[in-house]
């Protein structure tokens, strides 16, 4: 398989998310980042996303890769990966409604809304640029 000029930007994507999510969470678990006005069920619903996100990352950085290597098995990795996003996007919007995390300050829900467009953007089209063709068959 040759990568495509549109894969590129999306490999590179892929891997620099990969690695934003890694290291997202060492920061979260060495320096903390906890928002001042976070609701009592924030910490329990953050703690349950580091095997999951460590999985997506990992799958991202191994999709972003086999993409730059022209590998075929880089296309489905980055379709499942798709899922990931698109569901870590939504389910932290909701969330986010949910518990006035995007106004509980200017910074802050900008930061929020910002990450959580960048996984749903970037989820949407990972799964429009590989989702498999069908053919009608007469």
């Amino acid at each position: 398989m040759n990568l495509a000029d549109w894969q590129r930007p999306l490999a590179v994507a892929e891997i620099a998310t990969g690695l934003g999510i890694l290291l997202f969470w060492a920061a979260f678990f060495t320096i903390g980042l906890v928002p001042a006005n976070a609701p009592p069920c924030y910490l329990a619903f953050e703690h349950s996303f580091p095997l999951p996100d460590g999985v997506l990352a990992a799958g991202l950085l191994a999709a972003g890769t086999l993409l730059r290597r022209g590998r075929a098995a880089g296309a489905a990795l980055s379709l499942m990966c798709a899922g990931g996003l698109l569901f870590l996007g939504l389910i932290d919007v909701a969330f986010n409604l949910q518990n006035g995390m995007y106004t509980a300050s200017l910074a802050g829900g900008l930061a929020v809304a910002a990450i959580n467009l960048w996984c749903i953007v970037l989820g949407s089209a990972l799964a429009l640029a590989f989702v498999p063709t069908t053919r009608a068959q007469a």
